[in-house]
Formats: C-alpha cells, structure tokens, sequence
C-alpha cells in the first residue's frame, strides 16, 4: 500500500529493482548492470508506493542500477553520491556465496569473513582486493552525516542504492556494529523507512515489499 508521511522526518531507503545477477544470486559490487524487465517494473512500482512523501533531498548511488531506479521512482535528478555504491566485492564479484564456499572448503558468510578471503582476480572484479566491511561502513556513516542535515531541518531524505551498502547503512543510522546488517534482509525494490522513536534512531519499517 501507498507509503503516508510521517510526523517526523525519515532517511528513506530504497534498493534498486532487479538486475540479472540479482536474480542468480551473484554478488553484484562494481560491475554496472542494467535493470532487468522485472527490475524496470519494480521501481516504477516503488516509485507509486512512496509517491505521497516530499524529500528535501534526494540521493542515487552513481551505478546504473540506482540511477535507472532513482529515475523511474520519480527521482531523475537525484544526486549522485560515490558514497552510495555498493560494496566492492573484488575477487568476490560475480561469484554466489555457494561458489565463493566451495572454493573456502566452508560455508562463507560475507559479514563475517569479508571478501578479502580470496585473493585478487582479474576476471572477477577487476582484479581490486575489494573493500573491508570497515571502509564501506565509514562510506555510510558518512552519507548518514550528510542526510542530517536536512533531516535536522525537518526534511525527508531518500536513498537509492544496494542490498549490502543500504544494510550496512542502517547500522550505521543505529550505531551498531555494521557485521549486524547480515540480519537485516533486503529485496530489489525493497523499501525501509528509518526514523526517530523516544529520542531514538530507529528502524520503523524494513524489506517493505515495492507494492502499491
């Protein structure tokens, strides 16, 4: 159903639709994929679904899939925020956690065992290290920096990026430990509204569905 504004103002997050890998499960950093069919059609859902509410500020990861889903959410002149890009998978990119365990001889679980466990590979992102899980939470806590200003000024704030970093980034509005965003589920097209409770940052919804 149709999202309603809130008394108080919100960072509302918003992960982009479907991509092909998405879809197969494979970790999707760096590598700049287009929408899918279905993936068009989510945001566009999402879009409806948070029609009602006003931002003072709109932000877009700078990778097409944001860009693409900021735009057909009714936002094509977000601005982009090198902040808001995904974590860099590095030797992780383009591989499941299935595969990634295989090669470990163990389950893998990125929020505990980052992607550095791997080492570089020119066919999988680029052959970069990647990121630490540290240095995409201080990229969050630094967006979170920016979004208070307008949130301290009574305004709304939406964020259109991806799975891992949106995940990241509400520990980050928490203040929490960042390796709890592996509790924190999160869809394509998925909406999350944070907000302040009894003087509090809270988390007042999560994995909203992009329905109307």
């Amino acid at each position: 159903m149709p999202l309603q504004p809130s008394k108080d103002p919100q960072l509302v997050l918003l992960r982009h639709g479907e991509t092909e890998w998405s879809a197969s499960g494979q970790h999707t950093g760096r590598t700049d994929l287009e929408l899918t069919a279905a993936g068009e059609e989510q945001a566009g859902v999402a879009g409806r679904a948070i029609a009602a509410l006003e931002f003072g500020a709109v932000y877009t990861s700078p990778l097409r899939r944001a860009v693409r889903t900021a735009a057909l959410a009714g936002h094509p002149d977000a601005v982009v925020d090198p902040d808001l890009a995904e974590w860099d998978y590095g030797p992780v990119d383009g591989r499941t956690s299935a595969e990634v365990g295989t090669i470990l001889g163990r389950d893998f679980q990125i929020f505990d065992d980052g992607v550095q466990v791997l080492p570089p590979d020119d066919e999988h992102g680029e052959g970069r290290p990647g990121e630490r899980l540290e240095e995409v939470s201080a990229r969050a806590r630094r967006f979170v920096e920016r979004a208070d200003v307008t949130l301290n000024d009574g305004g709304n704030v939406l964020a259109v990026a991806h799975g891992h970093l949106l995940r990241v980034l509400a520990t980050a509005w928490l203040g929490v430990e960042p390796r709890y965003g592996s509790r924190l589920e999160l869809g394509t097209a998925a909406i999350c509204l944070l907000g302040y409770g009894h003087g509090l940052r809270t988390i007042e919804g999560w994995n909203l569905p992009p329905t109307v």
